[in-house]
């Protein structure tokens, strides 16, 4: 990710997922613009239309934490209505304190996005 040509090359490539994800996830557009780092609206809107530059490394590895975590919540649960519920609902384990996992997504550090992830690999391996 260090490299901007891959970066380039992943840039459009993980908007379209992240915009797929989003919507799935029905996120409204501060939550997007939150998630992907507290980017501007207008750059969204841009990103929306097809317009994206090469997204920076953070970017790039918030939306990939993102598809991670989704792809998670679908091996977790029996049904993708579930799985949202669970990431909507609020959970007073430790990680979350009360919060909705997807409240301490939204609190805008990569690295809450990295227990989240974490999280959600520890509890498939119980499974």
């Amino acid at each position: 990710l260090g490299d901007a040509r891959q970066r380039d090359k992943l840039s459009g490539p993980a908007v379209r997922l992240f915009m797929k994800l989003a919507d799935a996830w029905q996120l409204n557009v501060e939550q997007r613009c939150r998630l992907l780092g507290d980017i501007s609206k207008p750059t969204y809107h841009n990103w929306q239309k097809g317009k994206v530059g090469t997204l920076s490394r953070d970017q790039i590895e918030r939306i990939s934490l993102l598809l991670g975590i989704h792809k998670g919540l679908k091996l977790l649960f029996a049904d993708e209505a579930s799985g949202m519920r669970w990431l909507k609902s609020a959970n007073t384990d430790v990680p979350f304190g009360g919060k909705s996992p997807l409240e301490r997504a939204l609190s805008g550090s990569v690295n809450d996005l990295y227990v989240l992830r974490r999280y959600i690999d520890a509890w498939r391996g119980m499974k």
